[in-house]
């Protein structure tokens, strides 16, 4: 079902780390985003933020809603609305998938990474998710928290 995460080492990342925390991330898709003007410049600074944004489809075309791109200091008059909704480039077909897939009850659509890849062009990685209930999320951080005691012990032997 999930495809296995493959570690990009691009230059500017930005997580939306509460992702994994609230949902249980199923089908990843890598989406390209339609700019204007100086959002393109503001991504390259690091100035953006995934916190709250989510992603639905109108129109057979899916879009990104309450994503924040900071406007860049250098723009005068040409700047860019802050939050506003973004469409993203699907196929077809995936964009299918993923409106199949959001019909289920607890199902929804939630953006993890923005990142400019190496030909200059701004991508973002969605997933098809479902919501993680409260043991789920008591059962996440104790896994974490193991995890980290066994690193420190390891660590500790060298």
């Amino acid at each position: 079902m999930a495809k296995k995460e493959v570690k990009k080492n691009y230059a500017i990342q930005i997580k939306n780390k509460r992702a994994e925390f609230d949902y249980l991330l199923l089908d990843q898709y890598t989406a390209g985003i339609v700019l204007t003007g100086t959002e393109i410049k503001s991504i390259r600074q690091g100035k953006a933020s995934l916190v709250d944004t989510f992603c639905y489809i109108r129109n057979g075309e899916m879009w990104v809603k309450n994503m924040y791109i900071a406007q860049y200091k250098e723009g005068s008059y040409n700047n860019h609305v802050e939050r506003r909704d973004r469409k993203l480039l699907l196929n077809k077909k995936e964009i299918r998938k993923l409106l199949n897939g959001e019909k289920t009850p607890g199902f929804s659509i939630v953006p993890t990474l923005l990142f400019v890849n190496e030909n200059g062009l701004a991508k973002l990685d969605i997933y098809l998710c479902r919501g993680k209930r409260e043991y789920d999320k008591r059962q996440t951080l104790k896994a974490k928290d193991d995890r980290r005691e066994i690193d420190r012990a390891f660590k500790k032997s060298y």
